[in-house]
């Protein structure tokens, strides 16, 4: 996950082909992450990448997203 990033350009005119996200979790999380990458071989960021590309995804985030409002309440 180090990969090394380009210096930004001031030349906003071109977007590049991929962008970087950060984010924090719980390490618990990040365990069965590594445990669940481990199983397949893989890499955590690979495997994360991979679950967001699935052709099912959007499907399944849509219903954890009802199911979260469901269960706390829609949050304006």
């Amino acid at each position: 996950m180090n990969s090394p990033t380009p210096p930004c350009d001031d030349d906003h005119h071109e977007r590049p082909d991929s962008q970087v996200l950060s984010l924090r979790v719980e390490a618990a999380l990040l365990e069965r992450l590594a445990d669940h990458a481990a199983k397949r071989g893989m890499s955590v960021q690979d495997y994360v990448v991979q679950t967001l590309v699935r052709d099912d995804f959007d499907e399944r985030f849509r219903a954890s997203v009802e199911e979260t409002e469901r269960f706390y309440g829609r949050s304006a």
